[in-house]
């Protein structure tokens, strides 16, 4: 399983989310690759269809279903409901997915 976590420099979710999905991939006893990838302009945003940062994909799927349908990409925050980083239940729910 390769866990990919799309970032720009600065944004102050990113290692909060980081965290967030290594402890559910170990709660959830998991083998998965998680790499960090850094977004750093907005030809690069286009090109892998950044939706904002963080952006979380498992095995090129983004862990929030609604997003595989967006079209426009920025080098700004993501929000997942309130708040930047994502609900551990929904980052267990994308794992589970793609088991």
């Amino acid at each position: 399983m390769r866990i990919e976590i799309l970032y720009f420099q600065g944004c102050p979710h990113h290692k909060p989310t980081l965290e967030r999905v290594r402890d559910v991939v170990q709660a959830k006893g998991l083998d998965a690759e998680i790499h960090e990838v850094e977004v750093r302009s907005e030809m690069e945003a286009q090109s892998l269809r950044f939706t904002g940062s963080p952006t979380i994909r498992i095995d090129g799927v983004d862990i929030q279903r609604s997003a595989e349908d967006r079209t426009e990409s920025s080098l700004s925050c993501r929000l997942y409901g309130a708040s930047g980083v994502p609900p551990s239940e929904m980052v267990a729910r994308a794992l589970s997915r793609a088991e």
